[in-house]
């Protein structure tokens, strides 16, 4: 269910299934939770679409107090419209047309949707907004630094699958994977000319062990199974690594290329392919489903 994990991610979350009782008011709820939060998640299935095109039954009245709030302020963007169960081509109410959405249509892509939804409702994008540097066509012009950037967020992928490239002599070879619970934050070093050491070291982190023997991330079954004793192990290249993170996750990564400047190429570079097993699964054979919204 969409709302566990978000109070499970840090997200004060006020729904009815929770929060009233018997001979509680429905009306009066929904005007103090609307008008009240921070946020406003409105999950358009084909139902809700339609009946609050309509104007029917709760959503409609759900309709009308959002409308009002439109009305006051047309740039707020407290109202995220929430794309699920809805195969019609009409996926949004009309009321809410010219609101950027999230989709959760399809499963494959869910954990990533769900992760920029999460970073977005806590104000953590992935990409903040650059500073504005000097007029470079001024009449004196001051000394221009490298614009390249080399900050953290260079080295964070939130989604839970994915492929990474990056040079591991950068950022004390960290990258991280996945958000909130589902964070990872690997830890890389040259190796040898065909593998590369990985590491617990970072504070997410529990144990690191070698899935040898299997060719894809898809195969691991049971990825409590391996060898963690280590708190570093030197996968090379088609091999896959099995991370396990202090909430109790597990990310598979399989090593798809690699450089090292210690073997005379021009800078320290792996490529992995990775997977974050949701709801603290220990097989990646089906690949992250996402949830089912109740």
């Amino acid at each position: 269910m969409l709302a566990t994990r978000l109070v499970a991610n840090g997200v004060d979350v006020l729904l009815d299934q929770w929060d009233m009782r018997l001979g509680s008011d429905l009306p009066r709820f929904m005007e103090n939770g609307l008008t009240g939060a921070d946020r406003v998640l409105a999950v358009c299935s084909t139902t809700y679409v339609d009946k609050a095109n309509r104007g029917q039954g709760g959503v409609g009245y759900e309709k009308m107090i959002l409308t009002g709030q439109l009305m006051r302020d047309v740039t707020a963007d407290r109202i995220i419209p929430v794309i699920r169960n809805n195969a019609s081509t009409d996926v949004l109410p009309t009321f809410l047309l010219s609101r950027l959405y999230v989709d959760f249509r399809a499963d494959e892509t869910f954990e990533g949707r769900y992760a920029e939804l999460l970073r977005d409702i806590h104000n953590q994008p992935v990409a903040p907004r650059p500073a504005l540097g000097p007029n470079p066509f001024a009449q004196t012009a001051p000394e221009i630094e490298p614009r390249l950037s080399f900050s953290p967020e260079r080295y964070v992928s939130p989604a839970l699958s994915g492929s990474v490239t990056f040079d591991y002599s950068n950022n004390n070879g960290r990258f991280a994977v996945g958000a909130g619970d589902m964070l990872f934050e690997t830890a890389w070093s040259r190796g040898g000319a065909s593998s590369i050491h990985a590491y617990t070291d970072a504070p997410s982190i529990r144990t690191v062990a070698l899935a040898l023997g299997v060719a894809d991330i898809a195969q691991i079954v049971d990825a409590s199974i391996y060898d963690t004793s280590s708190r570093v192990r030197s996968p090379h290249i088609g091999e896959i690594a099995v991370w396990r993170n202090t909430a109790g996750y597990y990310l598979a990564t399989k090593v798809e290329k690699l450089q090292s400047r210690g073997h005379g190429a021009p800078s320290d570079e792996v490529t992995f392919s990775y997977v974050i097993a949701p709801h603290k699964e220990k097989s990646f054979r089906s690949g992250h489903e996402g949830e089912q919204n109740q």
